[in-house]
């Protein structure tokens, strides 16, 4: 229900902003959702607001919105700037779609290839290969290495092909789903990503533009830093980046600056660059800190934007040359026998 949730928040911004009130707002709501469980959560709300409760209040009893997002709600309705504090909501929300979906088109090409040519592999190994199998056997020839691996694997496959296949498959996806998406191993996964050159950069930069876009936004609407970085915790999928924020939580709430943060934290460089850390210290000096938090979120993201390109560009004929060294290999032990079987009506 999180997009709903989102699309919930940012819609209510809008009405908003628009000067029609929250009452009007969330009837307009209830008309345009589909999701049951969504109207039945906005009457909820409704009926709460009606009976004198405040929107925070209404929120906070659906269990269903993040603390960061009542408590900026909570302050808009306390300072008369709601409708200003939801579109920060909004605003935020819609650059960390935009973030995760960056990194996921940057990862979706090449494993779509990946899976084609996983697929087309099995269908080759699956179908065509048995038969050359039988074809091959029958010829009084010497068969190169290749092709009698081919072939001993053709004719195992038609054998068992039916029971080896499916296993295999599940296997794969079980294997990656436990490594990239269960929660208590995907860290794992994550290390594994950390390590890939260019894919690492990217993590990177997704990361230091929430951090800034997130900050920067969530500060300038009022929120204090500690509720901010829990918001950072709670919107990051990945491991070390949820320790670092969870570290800087604890260190900024027990009255620690950014700088001795900073200072105490093991291997600082690999979550910030050092450009950054210096704007930040900048900046709490100079208290300008949602500024410069924003500004750093729209310098990496335009760096995301390139990386992505770059990540494209290499990827492709690295691609592609798995491609042609699969195809190949099958080629060459087709063709190597039809040789040596013209040799031998040819001597």
């Amino acid at each position: 229900m999180t997009k709903e949730v989102d699309y919930f928040i940012e819609n209510l911004a809008t009405f908003t902003g628009a000067s029609i009130s929250v009452t009007e707002a969330l009837d307009a709501l209830i008309k345009d959702t589909k999701s049951r469980r969504m109207i039945r959560m906005i009457g909820a709300i409704r009926e709460d607001v009606d009976s004198g409760v405040s929107l925070s209040k209404a929120l906070e009893s659906t269990n269903q919105f993040p603390e960061h997002v009542i408590s900026l709600i909570r302050i808009g309705e306390e300072s008369g700037r709601l409708p200003e504090n939801l579109k920060v909501v909004g605003r935020e929300m819609e650059k960390d779609r935009e973030l995760k979906s960056k990194l996921r088109s940057a990862m979706a090409y090449p494993l779509i290839v990946l899976f084609l040519t996983l697929v087309i592999g099995i269908g080759v190994a699956w179908f065509i290969l048995p038969n050359l199998a039988k074809v091959f056997s029958q010829l009084d020839i010497e068969l190169p290495v290749i092709t009698t691996i081919l072939i001993n694997f053709g004719i195992y496959l038609g054998l068992y092909g039916s029971i080896v296949i499916p296993i295999f498959l599940i296997s794969i996806f079980s294997i990656v789903y436990i490594i990239f998406f269960y929660r208590r191993t995907n860290f794992i996964g994550e290390r594994i990503l950390f390590v890939i050159p260019g894919i690492k950069e990217l993590i990177r930069q997704v990361e230091i533009a929430r951090f800034g876009y997130v900050m920067g936004n969530l500060l300038d609407a009022g929120l204090p830093i500690v509720p901010a970085l829990v918001s950072l915790e709670d919107a990051t999928n990945f491991y070390v980046y949820r320790h670092f924020y969870k570290y800087l939580n604890e260190n900024i709430e027990s009255g620690n600056s950014f700088e001795k943060s900073f200072d105490g934290y093991p291997h600082i460089s690999g979550i910030l660059p050092v450009i950054v850390v210096q704007m930040i210290l900048a900046a709490e000096k100079s208290g300008t800190l949602p500024q410069t938090f924003i500004k750093i979120g729209e310098i990496y993201e335009a760096k995301t934007e390139i990386t992505i390109k770059n990540i494209t560009i290499v990827l492709e004929p690295i691609l592609l040359v798995i491609v042609w060294l699969g195809v190949l290999a099958v080629a060459v032990a087709i063709i190597l026998p039809i040789y040596s079987l013209i040799g031998k009506f040819n001597p």
